[in-house]
């Protein structure tokens, strides 16, 4: 009886998180709304920790049920489609009219559509292969977005206050109004990319204590000394190379067949 009530209380851990992770997505909105920018995007990254937590957790006490699963889209949907959509669409569409609603819209259904994929599946690891994700995963889309929200609105605070409060780099806070003026088409392109089949690549499977993993552990502790160092910006760019790596390796792959084929004629036209 009492191995009974602990197995359930296992299952129940990673649920709570996932429960923290849609309470972070709807104070998330309600900031948004609320015009609270700056404090919007910290909660979805929040909802962005608690996800991995969750999903780490039901992993490692093997505790992963059907319940967890449809749990963990639903908070996805609410946290990495809707709250982010409606953070992009109060501080950079809402200017746009029809359209800027159409790209908010857009970017939500795409989320839905890409996590449907998960509940149609037979289950959520068939859409990992190889350690890949087919498609951009709805919290690497959502984390684009709002690490763009936290650099834009440091920009838009170092602007007024004429100083630097925060410690920035200053060739990417220059080009912030570059990048708001691009945001309404990155938001189409990431949502073509979360129901694409480009892969992605999975850090599920990275086990940290590996001797081969040494130069990714060294790598790791960089990362983190300057995302200390340039919080905000960092993690801008760091989501920005993970969204274009996928691209990059399909347009990699592509080359790499049609120079194959070249070389293939061009070797079948000496032979001749």
């Amino acid at each position: 009886m009492k191995s009974e009530k602990l197995k359930k209380g296992v299952y129940i851990i990673p649920s709570l998180f996932t429960c923290a992770n849609i309470s972070c997505g709807f104070l998330s909105i309600i900031s948004s709304i609320n015009g609270y920018f700056t404090k919007a995007a910290w909660l979805v990254v929040f909802a962005i920790i608690f996800d991995i937590i969750d999903g780490r957790i039901a992993r490692f006490t093997k505790t992963t049920s059907e319940f967890g699963i449809q749990l963990d889209s639903l908070s996805d949907m609410l946290s990495f489609g809707v709250a982010p959509s409606i953070i992009m669409y109060q501080l950079v569409l809402n200017s746009m009219g029809k359209l800027g609603i159409s790209v908010a819209v857009f970017f939500v259904l795409c989320s839905a559509l890409r996590l449907a994929k998960f509940n149609t599946a037979t289950s959520k690891r068939s859409l990992v292969i190889n350690a890949s994700f087919m498609g951009l995963p709805t919290p690497a889309s959502a984390g684009f977005l709002i690490s763009f929200v936290l650099s834009y609105e440091l920009f838009i605070t170092n602007s007024e206050q004429q100083s630097l409060t925060f410690k920035t780099i200053p060739i990417l806070m220059k080009n912030m109004p570059i990048f708001f003026s691009l945001m309404p088409i990155m938001m189409v392109i990431l949502s073509l990319l979360e129901v694409s089949n480009i892969p992605y690549l999975s850090f599920k499977k990275v086990k940290l204590f590996k001797p081969k993993i040494f130069r990714f552990l060294v790598l790791l502790v960089s990362l983190i000394l300057l995302i200390i160092a340039f919080p905000q910006n960092i993690i801008f760019i760091l989501f920005v190379l993970y969204v274009f790596s996928g691209i990059f390796g399909i347009g990699m792959k592509y080359y790499r067949i049609i120079k194959k084929k070249i070389n293939f004629k061009f070797g079948e036209n000496n032979g001749d």
